[in-house]
């Protein structure tokens, strides 16, 4: 059975008597385009979580990363995702496809704050888009469009806390499982580990692009 929580908060007032109210500032800081400072951001950015939902049941948060800039500044109002090769899965644009709207994550190493959008997207094949976002020759598939809806700075509490970008506060990675262990301990299609490792390797080596 799962644990049943107790002292459950089940309106906002109920939460904003325990947390009380945001500063003005606070409520300011969250506009409708971007601004010189988030253009800068996401210019240095190798790396942005998307989040996304069917509106029904289906939740995803996806993690994206390519060179700094990979996030592609169309205009004030616009942004453009390219896809590159991965599982095929897909969450991110299955979501998409039945309820557009979605919030990104930008991080930048070795900055404390993160910037924060969120919008309408689209999936597209716009063949000049793909083709200025092509690495190494190789066009990305699909690539997803942003209609920006709001945008905003977050504060760097969160990073100072967790010591993200401070290696003498990190765990050792030692004892946590390898993909290829995770895998075989859920699918009996997974097969040799050692191969597996050997292959997952292989494709961070070769299908990058």
């Amino acid at each position: 059975m799962p644990y049943e929580f107790r002292d459950v908060i089940a309106s906002e007032l109920q939460m904003r008597e325990v947390m009380g109210e945001p500063s003005q500032l606070v409520v300011d800081k969250a506009v409708d385009h971007l601004d010189q400072h988030s253009r800068a951001f996401i210019k240095k950015c190798p790396f942005v979580v998307i989040a996304t939902t069917d509106g029904n049941t289906r939740i995803d948060a996806s993690p994206k990363g390519d060179a700094p800039g990979f996030v592609q500044i169309l205009d004030e109002r616009t942004l453009v995702i390219p896809d590159r090769p991965g599982n095929r899965r897909a969450d991110t644009f299955r979501n998409v496809l039945r309820h557009p709207w979605l919030g990104l994550i930008f991080l930048v190493p070795g900055m404390r704050e993160t910037l924060r959008v969120n919008g309408k997207a689209v999936v597209t094949r716009d063949q000049d888009l793909r083709a200025k976002l092509a690495v190494n020759g190789k066009t990305p598939d699909l690539l997803l469009g942003v209609e920006i809806k709001e945008v905003l700075f977050h504060c760097g509490k969160c990073m100072i806390r967790s010591g993200l970008w401070t290696p003498e506060k990190w765990e050792s990675c030692e004892g946590l499982p390898s993909l290829a262990e995770s895998l075989a301990a859920v699918s009996d299609a997974a097969g040799d580990v050692d191969e597996l490792q050997e292959a997952i390797e292989r494709a961070y080596r070769e299908k990058l692009y």
